[in-house]
């Protein structure tokens, strides 16, 4: 099983990766903002898509990703001082306000959301080489 790494410079590059991280589970205190460094970090559990296992439950890996050039964070719908919350990530998005200069927002099952403030998009994705057989395959409703 190869490791994934990736990185995004622009809103395409973000979306491969946002696909990469759907499904991905993650400890609400696995992921912080490091404001001298200007970069939000998180750890996750990640399902991994790619594996090709239609009838099996899946893989899960774990895996880091940051992202850098961030000028604040806000967060909406859960408590960030909650360290046993769990979220599940549901998708990465990029809006735009004075480009390159946007607002990264990562959206969780449940309706949470994190808001990072960014100068430009940089982001990176990495396995950590921890894989396991995941416990079930993510099901979504199309409701």
């Amino acid at each position: 099983m190869t490791d994934l790494k990736l990185l995004a410079l622009d809103s395409e590059d973000l979306e491969v990766v946002s696909a990469h991280v759907q499904d991905a589970v993650i400890r609400v205190s696995d992921m912080g903002y490091a404001k001298g460094d200007r970069r939000f970090a998180l750890l996750m559990n990640r399902f991994d898509w790619s594996t090709g296992q239609p009838r099996g439950k899946g893989v899960r890996k774990r895996a880091g990703m940051h992202f850098n050039a961030v000028n604040h964070v806000a967060y909406a719908g859960f408590d960030p001082a909650a360290p046993e919350g769990v979220l599940e990530l549901l998708a990465i998005h990029f809006t735009p306000s004075d480009a390159p200069a946007g607002t990264i927002e990562l959206s969780f099952s449940g309706g949470g959301t994190v808001r990072l403030g960014v100068d430009y998009i940089e982001a990176r994705l990495a396995d950590l080489g921890a894989a396991w057989a995941a416990s079930a395959k993510p099901a979504h409703s199309l409701d």
